[in-house]
């Protein structure tokens, strides 16, 4: 036998392990990019949950369908498996950004303003990429960031539409009513640091359903402590609008903690992106909102910007493995 032969068979050995990772790796991100699909059509459901329940009341009923769904689909996390930093700093921060985001829409004037936090909120996948380089230790390249911005560009343009956006109406609105933005980012901030957590310390659990029961039961008591007034009158589409936006957020919400935790963070991220231009897209067939130029140059924009940070992201990555080999 060659003296060869076990170094032969480790070699091996590490080149079935590594790539059983990928593979597990490029699984994860696949089921990680539900999320943004599911979130693309669930922004014109909630808008028609808040018209029909308003917002105590909507978000409870909405929350609740989600957690029922994802009961009966991947169920309760084991508590005794998570690591405690997850469990008492994670999952409070995913909280605190549902509650700050369903605040921020709740206490703007409307109009350009609600459309501007949106914006705002919306800095949360640039965010988590910043966190991902910061915290998580992801390889990447210096056009990530230039990317970051042509993306988040994309954003600007798509959602402040035909109208254009204007810097100093901006901070005209932003000094009368500081508090929307303040949560808007806040929302932001909290969602990309979960997620960045949840890659550190998440593991191999999923406690989408204990967030969500959360959720349901911060709402409920907002709801029964009569802060804020429900309708008079349920009509059909609301319903449906919450049994289709509860499952598309609990599947959202499961997809992208399972792909936080196991999957590309950076792909994820870049992905997120198109959660807008999706939204816009069901709106279509579900508001019948009409789509003019403005839209499609901005899908442009961030379409561009997320190919960056992909390339960015995916050459650093090989950069990594090839600096690793020279090394051995």
């Amino acid at each position: 036998m060659s003296d060869n032969a076990p170094i032969n068979a480790v070699n091996t050995r590490c080149l079935v392990m590594f790539s059983a990772s990928n593979s597990s790796v490029q699984r994860a991100t696949l089921i990680g990019l539900f999320a943004p699909i599911c979130w693309g059509m669930s922004v014109s459901l909630i808008r028609g949950i808040a018209e029909g329940f308003g917002l105590a009341q909507g978000q409870t009923l909405l929350y609740l369908v989600a957690t029922i769904c994802l009961f009966f689909t991947i169920g309760l996390p084991r508590f005794d498996r998570m690591d405690k930093r997850y469990l008492f700093i994670a999952i409070p921060t995913a909280n605190l950004s549902s509650l700050s985001f369903c605040l921020a829409i709740f206490t703007s004037d409307g109009g350009a303003q609600t459309m501007e936090v949106g914006m705002v909120n919306y800095l949360w996948p640039s965010l988590t990429i910043l966190f991902a380089v910061l915290f998580n230790r992801v390889q990447t390249r210096w056009w990530l960031f230039p990317g970051l911005i042509v993306a988040f560009a994309g954003i600007v343009v798509i959602l402040a539409g035909g109208n254009g956006f204007s810097i100093a109406d901006f901070i005209l609105r932003f000094q009368h009513n500081p508090v929307s933005y303040l949560l808007g980012l806040s929302a932001a901030v909290t969602w990309a640091a979960f997620s960045s957590m949840t890659k550190a310390w998440g593991g191999n659990t999923n406690p989408s359903t204990f967030i969500f029961a959360i959720d349901t039961t911060i709402f409920g008591l907002l709801w029964l402590s009569g802060l804020a007034e429900g309708p008079t009158e349920i009509q059909m589409r609301g319903l449906l609008s919450v049994l289709f936006g509860g499952i598309a957020i609990g599947v959202a919400y499961a997809a992208w903690t399972h792909g936080m935790s196991k999957g590309n963070i950076t792909i994820l991220a870049a992905a997120s992106y198109f959660t807008p231009v999706l939204s816009c897209v069901f709106a279509m067939f579900w508001i019948n909102a009409q789509l003019d130029s403005s839209f499609w140059s901005g899908v442009a924009l961030v379409v561009i910007g997320s190919l960056l940070c992909w390339d960015a992201t995916e050459r650093g990555v090989k950069a990594k493995l090839k600096n690793n080999s020279h090394q051995e």
